[in-house]
């Protein structure tokens, strides 16, 4: 008897362990350890592609995901494959710092964000009424690399797959070399909204706020207005540490109060985070089959955590190849090593002078279109526009990181 996930009233329906237990021996063609964003994304990805239509896949996963944990932000100047569960796109950015604010119209792209719990069940909804697909809710304790495939090793036994692709989080407390490179967080505690007056224009996402105190850190409000009286506001920074919660609520408290005229207001959901930002190697690869995906596979963009489009990319890439040769690319990534370099050098500006990020963001906004500023961060730029972008900016603490990659060692304060 195989075990199948059901959609049901949004959490998964399984088999029991001994139910399972007749597919221990079973053989699979793909192997996907986490049914997070990353996972689900592969399994998505896969389900779409016909030339795949007979590869077998078992995904792995512990928990329910069953509720709303968390949102995803990205801009995007061409459809994607999750249009149809967009909760909010903005047609227009605003950046502001002490001495540059902008309200940016959008021409080719859209910022765009979606909730988790809709992508978990529209995912989740499309799989299971694929045969091809088989779900298990296991932890996954081991993932091997074998001279034929790969196996993953559970509480309910043992499975085999031609390649397995694993989406567990890596342990860079583990992991850590200070000496060599930079670790900092994308740390974050954010409040959605609802007021009594109309306060906030759901056209136009404010992208930085910049205008608060820095305390030596990268300090920023972001706001995601989803209609004139509700709101996502979150108090963002880009340091080592996060902060006792206490602080990020007084700061939230302090910003909705000059934002709404000392309004009142109604706190209605609330999202906490903290995403690595590290120039800390990440490899595609554990082995000769086993793939890395997501935050594994080094997802997260280094110098500003934006993870969500690079993920369906880094799917897509996949799956291409597997589709065309029967096996991943050989760089499954398609990283370029000059965009490593520039995530680099910024991570080094922000762990040595986090305070100086505020000026270069101000600087690239100032002198740039913001469509080649998406366009950088989304790697697509060109040489010329590279230039461009890095003759925008102050040269001296760049000059200085440089110094600091050449002879492999962060930079300190």
């Amino acid at each position: 008897m195989r075990g199948r996930a059901g959609l049901g009233d949004g959490r998964y329906r399984y088999s029991a362990p001994d139910a399972f237990l007749a597919t221990v021996k079973e053989d699979f063609d793909y192997l996907i350890v986490g049914g997070g964003a990353a996972g689900l994304s592969l399994a998505y990805h896969i389900s779409q592609e016909p030339r795949l239509a007979d590869k077998r896949v078992l995904l792995l996963e512990p928990e329910a995901k069953d509720q709303n944990d968390r949102t995803w932000s990205f801009w995007a100047d061409a459809p994607t494959l999750f249009d149809g569960i967009v909760a909010h796109e903005w047609s227009s950015i605003a950046f502001r710092s002490p001495d540059f604010e902008q309200t940016f119209d959008l021409n080719r792209h859209r910022y765009k964000m979606i909730r988790g719990l809709d992508f978990y069940r529209f995912v989740r909804q499309m799989l299971v009424e694929n045969p091809q697909f088989t779900w298990l809710k296991t932890t996954v304790t081991a993932v091997a690399d074998m001279p034929d495939g790969a196996r993953v090793t559970t509480p309910e036994g043992e499975f085999r797959g031609r390649y397995a692709f694993d989406s567990r989080p890596p342990q860079l407390a583990e992991l850590r070399q200070p000496a060599r490179h930079r670790y900092l967080l994308q740390h974050f505690v954010g409040w959605e909204v609802e007021t009594d007056h109309d306060a906030f224009d759901p056209t136009t996402a404010e992208f930085m706020d910049f205008r608060g105190a820095q305390g030596q850190e990268a300090r920023f409000m972001y706001v995601l207005p989803f209609g004139p009286r509700q709101a996502l506001v979150e108090y963002t920074l880009f340091s080592e540490t996060p902060l006792p919660k206490a602080e990020y609520e007084a700061a939230l408290r302090n910003y909705l109060a000059q934002l709404l005229g000392g309004g009142s207001y109604r706190v209605t959901a609330e999202e906490i985070g903290a995403i690595p930002m590290t120039d800390h190697p990440l490899p595609a690869r554990q082995g000769q089959h086993i793939l890395n995906l997501g935050t594994r596979a080094g997802r997260a963009k280094p110098s500003t955590g934006y993870a969500f489009k690079r993920i369906q990319a880094h799917s897509a890439r996949l799956v291409a190849a597997l589709a065309t040769t029967g096996a991943p690319p050989r760089h499954s990534t398609g990283d370029q090593w000059q965009f490593r370099l520039f995530d680099t050098l910024l991570l080094d500006i922000m762990q040595r002078r986090g305070e100086l990020t505020r000026d270069i963001f101000s600087q690239l906004f100032q002198r740039n279109p913001v469509e080649r500023i998406f366009d950088f961060l989304d790697e697509r730029t060109t040489w010329q526009e590279n230039l461009q972008i890095m003759n925008s900016v102050m040269p001296g603490p760049f000059l200085r990181s440089i110094w600091h990659v050449l002879r492999r060692r962060p930079g300190q304060r």
